[in-house]
């Protein structure tokens, strides 16, 4: 049981990164991005080829994946700031693009890293007396680092015209903003993230495959709502925290409904329908609260 809860946290905690990225996006620009199914692949697909065939520091190819995220979602924001193209159809498109760039990157559907040295190789042989919460202490501490940094950043001048650019545009425009520098700039930023957290959890996993992204935006909107029905703040410190605490929660309800699942019927392979029905809880539940809570007061 302790070891299903510690996997369940180190899977929480790097996908998290990615969650704070569709943060950005659905939370701050309100900016429904399908990209980051895409460009999750991306992150994972450049950590992993520059590992096994160039032989690159485990840490080196974080940043390189990074940026190469932050590049789709430049994309994704020409699209539609420059093109025209809605939001949601900017971010398909987006998506459909990479996966044909995903596979030239990897020159193959899989990678394997088992015979490579990455990060996970690395913080076992620095923290191996630790034992199995080696690795947790290290992703701990690289996620709250992320989260810092970006509480940091949206303290900036620039953080704070972000937000107000998903608040009110047409306030931002007035004080003559360029509003749609912002959104590129956002976009680039939440894809970023999510490059950095599929390249995380390529080494983490031991390979990366051209479809471990599929999913990724419905993982990262379960995380986002399911920490903010329980963290309710407009703080930004609150809101990435609970996005992280949601997380946590999401994986750990995935872990348990596949290893006790076979109970009720569960499969591994439904693993795609387990998660489509906690999004449906996640959404469904706080809905539900808000109409009771109106009852009561009616009554």
């Amino acid at each position: 049981m302790a070891l299903i809860l510690i996997h369940a946290a180190e899977q929480g905690l790097l996908y998290g990164i990615a969650a704070l990225g569709v943060f950005i996006t659905y939370r701050i620009l309100n900016f429904p991005d399908l990209t980051v199914d895409g460009s999750f692949v991306t992150g994972a697909a450049i950590a992993s080829s520059l590992l096994v065939t160039h032989g690159f520091d485990p840490f080196v190819v974080l940043l390189i994946a990074f940026a190469a995220g932050a590049l789709a979602g430049v994309i994704t924001g020409l699209l539609n700031t420059q093109l025209g193209i809605t939001d949601l159809l900017a971010g398909v498109l987006s998506m459909i693009m990479l996966y044909s760039i995903n596979l030239r990157i990897m020159g193959r559907p899989n990678i394997s890293l088992l015979r490579t040295d990455t990060i996970i190789h690395a913080v076992k042989g620095v923290f191996g007396s630790l034992g199995n919460m080696s690795v947790l202490l290290f992703v701990t501490l690289i996620t709250l680092s992320v989260m810092f940094i970006l509480v940091l950043f949206f303290k900036t001048e620039v953080g704070l015209v972000l937000r107000a650019t998903g608040d009110n545009e047409r306030m931002v425009i007035a004080q003559g903003v360029n509003t749609k520098r912002m959104k590129v700039a956002g976009l680039a930023l939440s894809n970023g993230l999510v490059a950095l957290s599929g390249g995380l959890v390529a080494q983490y996993s031991g390979f990366a495959d051209v479809g471990m992204g599929i999913g990724t935006i419905v993982t990262g909107l379960a995380a986002v709502i399911i920490g903010g029905s329980l963290i309710r703040s407009r703080k930004m410190v609150w809101m990435t925290a609970s996005v992280l605490i949601g997380s946590l929660i999401y994986r750990t309800a995935v872990m348990f409904a596949l290893r006790y699942g076979y109970v009720i019927g569960f499969q591994a392979s439904d693993l795609k329908l387990v998660t489509s029905l906690i999004v449906i809880v996640a959404l469904v539940v706080p809905a539900f609260r808000e109409r009771m809570a109106k009852r009561v007061k009616t009554c």
